[in-house]
């Protein structure tokens, strides 16, 4: 296998999203892969890795993915949004709502607000 430099991992990355979008999430996970173990700090690319095990439905994994963001970047909405299509979809409705009004707080985006169902109460 060639030497791999940060230009190669930056391909690979950009690769991985093609990959997703072109819903081929296990493609995009092995791309990743090698990203993270080289730059485990990167949080792009842990982002997309879980995006791309959800798409694939390995849920246990892409929730781990993305608490791991979530510890780094409380604040980002899209990451709560997504870990609470996780728990929705592993069947955790209390742990799905309460990151689906978390992403509503930091973001107004109505897809957020729709799900946090702030019209259903507490």
């Amino acid at each position: 296998m060639p030497e791999r430099t940060p230009e190669t991992h930056v391909i690979d990355f950009r690769a991985a999203e093609r990959l997703l979008a072109a819903r081929d999430p296990r493609g995009a996970v092995k791309l990743l892969d090698s990203v993270i173990a080289a730059h485990p700090e990167n949080t792009a690319a842990r982002l997309l890795r879980a995006r791309a095990f959800f798409a694939a439905a390995q849920l246990r994994p892409a929730e781990l993915e993305f608490e791991l963001v979530l510890e780094r970047e409380p604040d980002n909405a899209f990451a709560h949004f997504a870990l609470a299509r996780t728990f929705q979809r592993s069947g955790r409705s209390d742990a799905a709502v309460r990151h689906f009004r978390l992403a509503a707080a930091l973001d107004p985006n109505p897809e957020y607000l729709r799900a946090a169902r702030f019209d259903a109460g507490a």
